[in-house]
């Protein structure tokens, strides 16, 4: 077998230029995953049991089906209902598989992003809790200013993890026409039928697209928990 380098020279261009919407699809629905997964881990610790039965269901319902089936729910499913359809929302979001892709990817890793939430939540110090009760903060003070603070330092390494599997999953939006990376490698391959070197190619670009976001995120995580680092200062 004859590797053919100059063809992955050629094509590697069109495959970084696809690689943006990539990203913006991480991106984005990473971002609103976090927000939604925060909100979802909070409801998911109410004292009530009756309130904890809709996220509990919403999280079991988006971590035990295949990312794929969901994504082919919203983009095919959805067009089925007449009143999607004349709804305002069809013709510049549901009818675009771009913002399909994106509410996919955000219902779904916003449900292990409330797990991840609301285990870093149980694993606060009590010892910080009660310290907070002990100078009378409130409900509110001690959940925005030691709870959420000391949780977000905790989830990180998990956080970064399913941002990681976010990218990955991201080479389903090709599924559904969306032209992204992988996508874009099945075109150049339709035409070159140079299958292993495009695919090659394309997993180069995965690989450094997972190093720069394992070690911003490993950047943040030594500055929010730097206090975990700190040394005394020596004596003469």
């Amino acid at each position: 077998m004859n590797w053919n380098w100059q063809a992955i020279i050629e094509h590697f261009p069109a495959l970084l230029k696809a690689s943006a919407t990539t990203i913006e699809l991480v991106v984005l629905s990473c971002a609103l995953g976090l927000v939604f997964g925060v909100l979802l881990g909070l409801w998911r610790l109410s004292s009530v049991a009756w309130v904890r039965i809709f996220p509990a269901a919403y999280i079991y319902f988006f971590r035990g089906t295949p990312l794929l089936v969901q994504i082919f729910l919203i983009y095919a499913g959805l067009g089925q209902f007449k009143s999607v359809q004349e709804s305002w929302l069809w013709q510049p979001v549901l009818s675009q598989a771009y913002w399909c892709a994106i509410i996919a990817f955000t219902l779904n890793t916003s449900a292990y992003i409330a797990e991840i939430v609301r285990g870093a939540i149980q694993a606060v110090p009590k010892g910080e809790l009660e310290a907070a009760d002990a100078i009378g903060m409130s409900a509110f003070q001690k959940m925005r200013r030691i709870t959420l603070p000391r949780a977000f330092g905790i989830m990180i390494p998990a956080y970064s993890n399913e941002v990681i599997f976010m990218l990955k999953g991201s080479a389903l939006a090709s599924t559904i026409t969306l032209v992204e990376l992988t996508h874009q490698a099945k075109n150049i391959i339709s035409v070159t039928y140079l299958t292993l070197e495009i695919y090659f190619a394309a997993g180069i670009i995965y690989l450094l697209i997972s190093w720069v976001f394992l070690f911003g995120f490993r950047q943040f995580e030594r500055y929010i928990n730097k206090h975990k680092r700190y040394v005394p200062p020596t004596t003469a």
